[in-house]
């Protein structure tokens, strides 16, 4: 066989594995991502067994931990629904009333369970726009 002929053909072939790969890789990316629910989706459709990575802000006043067990509630982030999550596990330092936080739960009866050490917690946007306060003289 003709040597440039020869490298013609293994570049062909390579060049075609790494598109099979790439596309393989993009799909496999698009298809293990899931949107994270909000507690008043989740009151609304979440079927019991299912894994489901709910987002908002805990409620104040809702934290009360037992030994590794936190109990807590979840609200929408400008709403007023909200869903109890039993977790176990560990939380981050930032982790307290009216924080942002995205945990993966599972619902059993009328409580969310949250899976163990899936708790993320969000840290407060440093960009947030602040009025000041200035006097007038």
């Amino acid at each position: 066989m003709d040597p440039a002929r020869k490298r013609r053909v293994r570049l062909v072939v390579a060049l075609s594995a790494a598109l099979v790969l790439s596309v393989a890789l993009i799909y496999q990316s698009f298809s293990a991502s899931s949107e994270a629910r909000t507690p008043s989706q989740l009151l609304a459709s979440a079927d019991a067994g299912r894994s489901y990575e709910l987002t908002g802000k805990v409620v104040n006043g809702s934290i009360h931990k037992s030994g590794t067990t936190y109990q807590f509630r979840v609200r929408d982030r400008n709403g007023n629904a909200s869903v109890p999550i039993r977790y176990t596990g560990s939380v981050a330092d930032t982790f307290r009333d009216g924080r942002e936080v995205i945990v993966t739960v599972k619902r059993e009866g009328t409580t969310f369970v949250g899976e163990r050490d899936s708790l993320v917690t969000k840290c407060p946007s440093k960009f947030t726009d602040k009025t000041s306060t200035t006097k007038s003289t």
